[in-house]
């Protein structure tokens, strides 16, 4: 994930940006979501270990995710193949497919998360940290766990039966961080991040499935976390931004969801909106103080539970259950 902003895209996308000012918040009915129950599903990844692809953690996982999300109701999918990693070696990949409400294969909502966690700490200060993998509290974690309880509230409403929900899929991407070390002194190559999503975009054209929007969440646990729009976001699907970012003021978390706009990422959502040409909105921690742009611990051995807070679950979560309403 993420590459870098230049800097004159920086000092432009500064002016773009506008403060975000506090409002009375209307009364609005809030959604079921539980963030003591998220917080459990992101301690009990982190419990495994950091789940690296080709590690027994990492394989932990994804059968955790998979029966979870059977006992929640959902129809459940693996979609297995090979990418080409930063080293232009195979490395296989094993995206999960939960779907819930109706079967109809039009107009479904997609709601997104990466499951695996970076092999490597290449932001830490001290050269021999760089090549320990993270925990991945918040890079990872955070997005899946947010998700499963999200499947748990779908799974509680397809089992009343006056209930009409509509048809959503919810995908946790594998290989969203096995992109280029820091360190790595090879020749560049293109595309390395997110290759679990840019397997789901390639194998898309030959399923049925038509989707209205798409929701990726990466990195939305911290205690401090902010979500300006992110670049791409705005760009490819505007409006929904403009539906999510209202939710949340709605909801009273305009302090969380900022008006203030950003610098382009490359991340799962990148290639939904322009390889699959569906609008994918990204809900992502950015930090303006720091060298890269995120968290000060963003992969570095400090990204763990201690940086998960059940405040922005909460309210993450309930701005997703609201909008998919």
């Amino acid at each position: 994930m993420r590459y870098r902003f230049l800097p004159f895209c920086l000092i432009f996308l500064m002016s773009w940006g506008v403060a975000c000012t506090k409002k009375n918040v209307p009364s609005v009915t809030r959604p079921d979501f539980s963030a003591d129950s998220a917080y459990a599903f992101v301690a009990r990844q982190v419990q495994m270990g950091p789940r690296v692809p080709g590690t027994t953690a990492h394989d932990e996982c994804a059968i955790y995710l998979i029966q979870t999300l059977e006992r929640m109701g959902a129809s459940v999918e693996q979609q297995r193949g090979m990418m080409t990693n930063y080293e232009g070696k195979d490395l296989p990949v094993r995206n999960i497919i939960a779907h819930f409400g109706s079967r109809d294969l039009n107009n479904r909502i997609l709601l997104a998360a990466h499951y695996d966690t970076r092999p490597w700490s290449d932001e830490e200060s001290e050269y021999e940290r760089r090549f320990l993998p993270i925990d991945g509290a918040n890079d990872g974690a955070s997005g899946v766990g947010v998700l499963l309880e999200v499947a748990r509230q779908l799974g509680i409403q397809q089992h009343d039966t006056a209930a009409n929900i509509r048809g959503i899929d919810i995908i946790f991407f594998d290989c969203e961080d096995y992109g280029t070390p820091s360190f790595y002194t090879g020749q560049e190559r293109q595309d390395t991040w997110c290759l679990g999503s840019q397997l789901w975009t390639d194998l898309l054209k030959y399923r049925r499935e038509t989707y209205q929007f798409g929701i990726l969440l990466d990195m939305v646990g911290a205690p401090d976390a902010t979500f300006p729009k992110e670049y791409y976001s705005v760009q490819y699907a505007h409006n929904y931004v403009e539906l999510i970012w209202k939710t949340a003021q709605q909801l009273g978390y305009s302090h969380l969801f900022v008006q203030q706009k950003e610098y382009p990422i490359v991340d799962d959502h990148y290639y939904i909106n322009t390889l699959a040409n569906i609008p994918c909105v990204d809900i992502i921690h950015y930090n303006r103080n720091t060298d890269t742009g995120f968290p000060f611990w963003w992969h570095t051995q400090q990204d763990n539970m201690q940086h998960i807070a059940v405040s922005t679950l909460q309210a993450v979560g309930e701005v997703v259950m609201k909008v998919i309403e």
